[in-house]
């Protein structure tokens, strides 16, 4: 029996070591799994903030004609600069013209029976109701008048203030309705930049703003290194209901030299360093945060060779598609970012560029199981458990 036992040794040892061979010779055979990954970036000096933009007309209005007709001119065109009063475009005045004659005349009847009127309650050849009656109908003649003066006025339709003509929304000698938009006008000689912050920033743009101690500047594509001061306009406190987001408007003089229209976007920086007293979250995409066996949050960390080692995190605030690591991470270090479900400990991957994404590959389930298995029993039936979910 001790004999037996003895001779069965070296068999287990050979299984032993073909097996640890096998699972050497698999992961050696395995090319180095492709993620995305970032390096985790400093949580204390975060307090500059970067924010797309967009730039409107700090006065812009859609001017229509308050009374219907047809139009006869159209005096301007899109693009033209406008001064406050100048005619834009003119309606067929006709028809207002003989309704002003009218009440002309309607006018003059009533105000020559209201002064004889006086005359005759004077000498009381008229009772006072009467008189009354011719008073009324006079102030009424006079109302009327006044109003069709002002009906041909508005036959005229002219520029509210200075500015350009951003847009023409109809065409000559075609009818419109009063108060339907003709022209869409805009100054540009100051511009809004409005853009959208999360909440957690949103009351201390809005409480230090007027102090100047959250600075905000923007910059244009067309000049990325030149930033232009703005100031403060309002913040609403609203959010919006898709994005969770506060939209913030500042106003800035138009650059000089630089063709800014409404409609064009902008890129602003928020400096929030001197409100941002306490020590800031590092934060990375919800997609590097997975969970291992223990159900504990973990973060892969690629170290010199491109292996990977989990690495558990302490969790922090959702903010939209990024959550905060409170502790486990320090900057400079690399994470995964895409392909997680994947991965397993010790395993050799290949960093994509940033345009690329991480694909699954048939064989991964069959490696992971292979690398987690402690003995090779339970690597035996991982292997078949792998074989099928591959067939």
């Amino acid at each position: 029996m001790r004999t037996s036992a003895l001779f069965g040794l070296p068999l287990v040892m050979g299984l032993l070591l073909a097996g640890c061979g096998q699972q050497q010779e698999v992961q050696s055979s395995v090319p180095p799994r492709p993620v995305k990954s970032m390096v985790v970036e400093g949580g204390t000096g975060g307090g500059i903030r970067h924010f797309p933009a967009r730039i409107d007309s700090l006065q812009k209005a859609e001017v229509s004609f308050r009374v219907p007709g047809k139009i006869k001119e159209i005096l301007v065109r899109e693009g033209d600069k406008v001064h406050k009063g100048q005619v834009l475009a003119r309606l067929d005045d006709t028809d207002y013209r003989i309704a002003l004659k009218d009440r002309q005349a309607a006018f003059d009847r009533a105000r020559k029976e209201y002064e004889r009127g006086k005359e005759l309650i004077r000498k009381g050849y008229i009772s006072r109701t009467d008189y009354d009656k011719l008073e009324a109908a006079y102030k009424r003649a006079r109302a009327r008048l006044e109003a069709a003066r002002q009906d041909l006025a508005y036959t005229e339709l002219k520029a509210p203030f200075d500015g350009t003509v951003a847009e023409r929304l109809v065409e000559q000698y075609e009818q419109v309705q009063a108060k339907e938009p003709v022209f869409a006008l805009s100054d540009t000689s100051s511009l809004k930049v409005i853009f959208d912050v999360p909440e957690r920033i949103v009351q201390s743009i809005r409480h230090n703003a007027g102090r100047g101690e959250a600075p905000v500047e923007v910059s244009f594509e067309s000049l990325p290194d030149q930033k232009f001061p703005v100031q403060f306009l309002e913040a609403s406190t609203r959010a919006d209901p898709q994005t969770q987001t506060f939209q913030i408007t500042y106003t800035m003089p138009r650059p000089k030299g630089l063709n800014v229209l409404p409609g064009m976007t902008a890129s602003v920086t928020v400096d929030l360093s001197k409100v941002l007293t306490r020590k800031q979250a590092i934060q990375v995409p919800l997609t590097a945060v997975t969970a291992n066996a223990r159900l504990k949050p973990i973060v892969w960390v690629v170290d010199e060779q491109h292996l990977v080692h989990a690495r558990e995190v302490t969790l922090g605030e959702l903010r939209g598609a990024e959550i905060e690591i409170t502790r486990g991470l320090e900057p400079g270090m690399r994470i995964v970012t895409a392909g997680t479900p994947y991965l397993a400990e010790g395993m050799k991957v290949a960093l994509l560029p940033e345009v690329e994404q991480a694909e699954p590959r048939p064989d991964d389930l069959r490696l992971i199981l292979l690398t987690r298995c402690p003995d090779p029993a339970p690597r035996q039936c991982a292997e078949q458990d792998a074989e099928q979910q591959g067939r």
